[in-house]
């Protein structure tokens, strides 16, 4: 499924950690195709409220929370810098989405990283 949303469609999820060669590509590359899969998952479910919201991200931030072990094994780990980069994309999702009071600690409110 294609993004609809132009603003996600632009979007270049996790660029800052790009940039970093601590955080290896590939497994960047799924954190990024984690928050595209989100994306879609929002525009098919068309989510009513902040609830049904946080239960997508829920889905998405475990997935994240799965991806740790990658980066370990990478010699790399979702740090501080990339834990504020992710929180933050999932932020951008949801406010893109027409949901801007939507409360980060709560989109990723799963995490254990």
């Amino acid at each position: 499924m294609a993004i609809s949303n132009q603003q996600v469609a632009g979007r270049a999820f996790l660029q800052p950690l790009y940039e970093d060669p601590y955080f290896p590509d590939h497994v960047l590359d799924k954190g990024r195709a984690i928050l595209l899969r989100l994306c879609e998952r929002i525009e098919a479910e068309r989510p009513p409220d902040l609830a049904a919201l946080y239960v997508l991200t829920e889905g998405a931030t475990e997935e994240f929370n799965r991806l740790e072990a990658e980066f370990e094994a990478a010699g790399s780990e979702i740090e501080t810098v990339a834990r504020e980069e992710i929180a933050e994309d999932f932020w951008f999702v949801a406010t893109a989405y027409g949901f801007p009071d939507a409360d980060v600690e709560k989109l990723i409110a799963a995490r254990d990283w």
